[in-house]
């Protein structure tokens, strides 16, 4: 296919894409931007919002917006908005503290309902390295011991010493999706509870914690969640599990009585017991307003147009690829097995990125050798993966 030709068939698919008025919800140029696995684009509606909390909620009401602003339930609040797009039912998702943090209480949590029985952790042996670093604190800190295993052993691994296994729903060096429900069922079967990773897919696909028997779950916002750099992750509480979760981060937002300031700490009922210390107000307001894109939005149509993006890519990258040169997709063909990113291993991969970038596609890089792009079906476009798949193979061959 000719470049015009693949120019016209990704305006062909532009203009059906079911999904392609979301394009206007958010602040684009001329970029390609393809890095929404790390930092999603900003929403419209964001700047107005906030300029609203600066100017009246802090600005005018000050201390008086906890309660007049709802600054205090906002947590809880945030966390019914995500709760959809992560097959949560009301109640069992809350909002605050960074990611890593929010790793360190759901482990340490699994590990105490697992109670004193089991000695081990799976985790998954490519993880993203917090998740590993977490993972050891957590075992050193508890006794137990931290077995690095793929994901995909995980079911054959688990057994009756296992307390918990902590996996990514999506590997976020090569964008490849695991079995979910295949691996929590397992380790379900084996005593132990399942604690995942969703910063590489919610927002990017169908997830359905409840329905999969998820024991606890983690998620960071500012990726295909767009709610900007630093914003807040969420804690999944399975509502099973909410009256014997035992935080190891017991604050004075997640005490029964926060104002009664008493030094014995009686936890709160419900999620509220994934809180810890004062929420980040801003982040927060700024994530809500972020949300109100998802309104209204099938995921499944988010699905279908997140795979046809990235087959489109792939197909017109093996097109431009230049003969002889040493590169291409590692993430899996499969659509079953594929996150919303496709990593691509080349050589001199960072001076490649450098050179899209300063042709206006925007990725990243991973060491030593990978160039990921990830496609946020909310705002990426078929012309954004023909364009990048074009840049891409000129880069490689040295145009």
């Amino acid at each position: 296919m000719a470049r015009s030709e693949a120019r016209g068939a990704a305006a062909s698919r532009d203009a059906a894409d079911p999904l392609r008025a979301l394009r206007g919800r958010f602040v684009l140029d001329d970029t390609v931007y393809l890095d929404g696995n790390s930092l999603g684009a900003l929403p419209r509606d964001v700047p107005e919002r906030l300029a609203g909390v600066l100017a009246r909620e802090w600005g005018e009401l000050r201390i008086r917006s906890w309660n007049e602003s709802g600054w205090w339930t906002a947590p809880e609040r945030v966390g019914e908005l995500i709760a959809p797009l992560v097959g949560a039912a009301p109640g069992q998702v809350v909002v605050g503290d960074s990611t890593s943090v929010n790793v360190f209480k759901a482990l340490v949590g699994a590990v105490r309902l697992a109670g004193p029985d089991r000695d081990e952790i799976l985790v998954d042996a490519a993880t993203f390295p917090t998740d590993g670093y977490v993972a050891a604190s957590v075992g050193r800190m508890t006794g137990h011991a931290v077995r690095p295993v793929p994901v995909e052993r995980m079911p054959a691994e688990a057994g009756p010493r296992t307390a918990a296994v902590l996996a990514n729903h999506v590997d976020y060096r090569t964008g490849e999706l695991y079995d979910l429900p295949a691996v929590t069922a397992a380790a379900h079967d084996a005593g132990a509870l399942a604690v995942w990773d969703l910063c590489h897919s919610a927002g990017a696909l169908p997830v359905e914690l409840d329905a999969w028997g998820v024991d606890l779950a983690v998620g960071c916002t500012y990726k295909y969640l767009n709610g900007g750099p630093g914003s807040p992750a969420f804690l999944y509480l399975r509502a099973a599990h909410q009256e014997r979760f035992d935080s190891p981060l017991p604050g004075w937002n997640s005490h029964a009585d926060p104002f009664a300031m008493e030094p014995r700490h009686t936890p709160a009922a419900g999620v509220a017991r994934g809180r810890v210390g004062t929420p980040e107000i801003l982040s927060l307001l700024a994530l809500e307003s972020a949300l109100g894109v998802w309104e209204g939005v099938d995921l499944a149509a988010v699905r279908a147009k997140s795979l046809a993006l990235t087959d489109f890519f792939i197909e017109r990258l093996a097109a431009e690829l230049p003969p002889g040169v040493d590169a291409g997709p590692i993430t899996p063909i499969e659509h079953a097995r594929r996150g919303s990113q496709v990593s691509v291993r080349c050589p001199d991969a960072e001076a490649v990125h450098a050179l899209l970038v300063s042709r206006g596609v925007v990725g990243d890089q991973r060491p030593p050798d990978l160039l990921r792009f990830g496609f946020t079906p909310l705002y990426t476009t078929f012309a954004d993966a023909e364009r990048a798949a074009w840049e891409l193979g000129l880069a490689l061959g040295g145009g």
